[in-house]
């Protein structure tokens, strides 16, 4: 009995001190392991005499069961100390003030789309989205502007193969609303739009644009002044007034450049609308002959006007933004005036 004593003193020894699962493991491993002392034990068992090996193998299955108890109960242990100090680390004081996480919010664009939408809902105007990949058709061609057309060069755009680009404008939704709608068509269309323009304080390779369109029958440029008219009073306040400066758009005829009063002065001349009194806000018209021809209106039945405002240009006259590359720089002293 004295070898099985020696063992299990040496056994409680070593298992005394074990701190973690690794240690313990190796204790298990030199004691029960293929070539621990337990199995050295098994393998004397064929050269005890007869008489004795009886007894001498139940002694060993003590051993055995001893030590694996006493391991399996200091594997317990030891996994509920380290349960316990991962519980300590974890725990939440809950007496300790709380971190005061900052609430976000729309951005000034979103903000200022939204507020467009409401305006022309409430005119009875539907509103629709395209796609921001067109085709040369629909962006231009439909549009009363064929290739090689010098009005191409104030909208040169990103090809992504031949005949495939980013849209120069939300002019194409005109087109395809009009092949799918029949008159009487009233809707608006707002997205992105993309342009190889060089990036300075009003100009910007993507911005978004306002696109709208009426078509029925008697439609006439008083019907166009009258909804702009409308819509700047709601946008800008009950004092804004609408003037329209003969232009040329391949799309529309006659053409007009469309502009507001002066949201700073007033309409009597200031540095920001270069003492004109007006503030340029975008392209309108007659919708050409030929863009109904094209979806197969009759332009002797039917008349109609269109109009596109960039989003970012109502944004800055309404809310005074100087420089048109601060809606992307995401610097949060900016984002958060609105």
């Amino acid at each position: 009995m004295g070898m099985f004593d020696d063992i299990k003193r040496e056994f409680e020894k070593r298992i005394e001190g074990v701190k973690n699962i690794n240690e313990l493991k190796e204790i298990e491993v030199f004691f029960l392991g293929k070539k621990g002392k337990v199995q050295e034990l098994f393998k004397q068992i064929k050269n005890i005499p007869e008489s004795d090996r009886k007894e001498f193998g139940e002694n060993v299955n003590r051993l055995k069961e001893y030590i694996e108890k006493n391991i399996e109960e200091k594997e317990q242990f030891i996994l509920n100390i380290q349960r316990e100090e991962k519980l300590k680390k974890e725990a939440i004081d809950i007496t300790a003030p709380g971190l005061i996480l900052e609430r976000g919010h729309e951005h000034i664009l979103n903000k200022v789309i939204e507020e467009v939408k409401s305006i022309f809902i409430s005119m009875g105007f539907d509103v629709f989205s395209g796609p921001d990949i067109e085709t040369d058709y629909y962006n231009f061609e439909a549009l009363n502007i064929p290739e090689h057309h010098p009005a191409r060069d104030m909208q040169d755009t990103f090809y992504l193969a031949e005949k495939i680009l980013l849209r120069t404008q939300t002019s194409p939704m005109q087109v395809r609303t009009m092949e799918k709608q029949k008159p009487p068509i009233r809707m608006i269309a707002i997205g992105r739009c993309y342009r190889r323009d060089a990036l300075d304080s009003s100009h910007s390779p993507q911005f978004h644009q306002i696109e709208g369109l009426v078509v029925d029958k008697n439609i006439s440029f008083a019907n166009l002044k009258a909804t702009l008219s409308e819509f700047s009073k709601r946008m800008f306040g009950e004092s804004t007034k609408v003037r329209f400066t003969p232009s040329y758009f391949p799309f529309v005829e006659p053409g007009a450049e469309t502009s507001i009063t002066c949201v700073i002065c007033g309409g009597k001349g200031c540095p920001v609308c270069k003492y004109t009194g007006y503030l340029e806000m975008g392209g309108s018209g007659m919708v050409h002959p030929n863009v109904l021809k094209n979806v197969g209106i009759d332009p002797e039945e039917y008349q109609g006007f269109a109009f596109g405002w960039g989003i970012e240009r109502i944004a800055m006259v309404k809310y005074g933004i100087p420089d048109i590359r601060y809606f992307l720089q995401n610097d949060m002293r900016f984002l958060k005036q609105f």
